[in-house]
């Protein structure tokens, strides 16, 4: 990948950016060369510019040039303000003298924003594995930056094969994480799934043995059984036990492995404890099965054993 395109916060340390923000003449020339560059929003001001302090000198990025919108929506005043304190890219356009006679840089992310798409985003495919940033979470799914803030979403449904009751429980905003173009509509609205990179039911469960006693987290109760996570893509079924609740971690035994039926049966040993708190049991980390730094690229997905009769799987043509 062409890291003139990641998502924003990637460059903010990296050596070229800084010294393309060392001086004036640097910036001239980062000007010539029509660099992506990225530096910390400092404040919004009253008519909702964006500045900046570009190694010394000041930068100004007009409203209009914060965010683009492929269908040329008008940039909304909250898109803005919560840039503020963050990396943002941009592109510098031009030069002009402030009141006090010093040189301003007159900045546009606009315009990363819109080579970034041409030169990047339109060339996706379904199923091409990519570099994310998750930029903020709803109830519905994680939003996540592609490239030069550009948003796509991750929808829960697409998180993980475990069922889980907010976004919040896998990640936090600023988390950089692998995803996969599940698909781009007509409006260039781009879609991604991640349940595809944390492995097969198979490849989970040969990370568990019958008999062994492990932790888990639960992602719902029912009245016939509880649901325990083991990994983001395996869970197991317990017999229901009072005390416990969602997203509480949990000590299970294994009381059975059943690849015909796709199934993990468990005992709740011990229970009671908060999932992510300080008190929380220590829980394996999730793995990716699918290494993002070999693979650009997957076809297609089957999750399910092939001597299971239940068919789940992604196709990605």
């Amino acid at each position: 990948m062409n890291n003139r395109y990641l998502p924003e916060g990637e460059l903010i340390r990296d050596y070229e950016n800084r010294e393309c923000l060392s001086s004036f003449r640097a910036l001239e020339r980062a000007h010539e060369k029509r660099k992506i560059l990225e530096s910390f929003a400092l404040l919004s001001d009253g008519d909702f510019n964006l500045h900046f302090d570009l190694g010394g000198v000041s930068g100004i990025m007009p409203r209009e040039e914060v965010v683009w919108s492929p269908a040329g929506d008008p940039v909304k005043d909250v898109a803005i303000l919560t840039r503020v304190g963050k990396p943002v890219c941009f592109m510098i356009t031009g030069f002009r003298r402030g009141e006090d006679g010093e040189p301003v840089a007159i900045l546009s992310r606009r315009l990363a924003q819109e080579e970034c798409h041409r030169e990047y985003v339109s060339a996706l495919t379904q199923g091409d594995v990519i570099p994310a940033a998750v930029t903020h979470l709803e109830c519905f799914g994680a939003f996540c930056d592609v490239g030069c803030g550009i948003v796509s979403l991750l929808s829960i449904d697409s998180i993980s094969v475990s069922r889980i009751s907010h976004p919040r429980v896998r990640f936090a905003p600023g988390d950089r994480v692998p995803v996969v173009v599940k698909n781009i509509d007509a409006d260039g609205r781009i879609f991604v799934s991640q349940r595809e990179l944390y492995g097969t039911w198979e490849e989970n469960a040969a990370l568990f043995t019958t008999g062994e006693t492990v932790t888990g987290i639960v992602r719902s109760v029912e009245n016939y059984g509880v649901f325990v996570e083991l990994t983001p893509n395996l869970a197991g079924l317990a017999e229901p036990k009072e005390g416990v609740a969602v997203d509480r971690s949990v000590a299970v035994f294994i009381k059975s492995i059943i690849p015909e039926k796709m199934k993990v049966k468990l005992i709740i040993i011990d229970a009671g404890h908060e999932a992510f708190g300080r008190d929380a049991l220590p829980h394996r980390p999730p793995r990716y099965f699918t290494d993002p730094k070999r693979v650009s690229h997957i076809d297609a997905w089957r999750y399910s054993p092939a001597v299971c009769p239940r068919v789940i799987e992604t196709s990605f043509a």
